[in-house]
């Protein structure tokens, strides 16, 4: 799949004898992956691998990630950054929002890593290539995994705050501090406790507590 119409012409050249590949000229964020194999089994998943434009690795990941019906296996070849980034652990700098979403859905592996001498013209940032291999069981219960990833990114938009500023002045978690405070203290946490310090295990018993609360 490629969005750039100019390739296009390459790509055939380039593939032409190979019978077994279609090329594409669609934006990925666009396009239904289910559709794209409408002979797939509804138990035999799609593999995917692909080189992403650096600028929009996230967007990508996410959208592929959160095909759980139809997409398995991925790899990519990503910013260096990016990839410390998706295997990240609490209280790290790296540590984030896609940290959490990565590892919700996957393994995270790196495989390769890309000096930028590999490339013409060659960038100015290093690359590695990730597998992300998707759980076959959920590394955590929760209740509504939006609502967590709601909570989760408004924890992040202001990590510098605590937890309970961070959510209680944000209008995407959709609760108050006091109501954050007292899950927070139920959970046995610090109420100065910031989002990068918390767990996934932790992200999820809190949104269902939050959720609770709210409902």
């Amino acid at each position: 799949m490629e969005i750039d119409r100019n390739l296009i012409p390459v790509l055939h050249d380039t593939l032409k004898e190979y019978t077994n590949v279609k090329i594409l000229n669609q934006d990925i964020l666009e396009t239904d992956i289910r559709n794209l194999f409408p002979e797939r089994k509804h138990d035999r998943k799609i593999k995917v691998a692909a080189n992403l434009p650096y600028y929009i690795t996230t967007p990508i990941i996410m959208h592929l990630l959160e095909e759980e019906d139809c997409v398995q296996d991925m790899v990519f070849l990503i910013q260096k950054e990016v990839a410390q980034r998706m295997k990240a652990g609490p209280g790290s700098k790296e540590y984030g929002a896609l940290s959490l979403a990565v590892q919700f859905y996957s393994n995270v592996q790196s495989i390769a890593h890309v000096p930028p001498e590999c490339f013409i013209p060659r960038p100015k940032v290093e690359s590695t290539v990730v597998l992300l291999s998707r759980h076959e069981k959920m590394p955590v219960c929760v209740k509504d995994p939006a609502f967590m990833f709601r909570i989760i990114r408004a924890a992040f938009n202001q990590r510098r705050k605590t937890l309970a500023n961070g959510l209680g002045n944000s209008g995407e978690a959709g609760c108050g501090k006091e109501q954050v405070l007292e899950a927070v203290r139920s959970m046995g946490l610090n109420e100065n406790v910031r989002g990068e310090e918390l767990s996934l295990e932790e992200f999820a018993e809190l949104s269902d507590l939050l959720l609770r609360n709210i409902l």
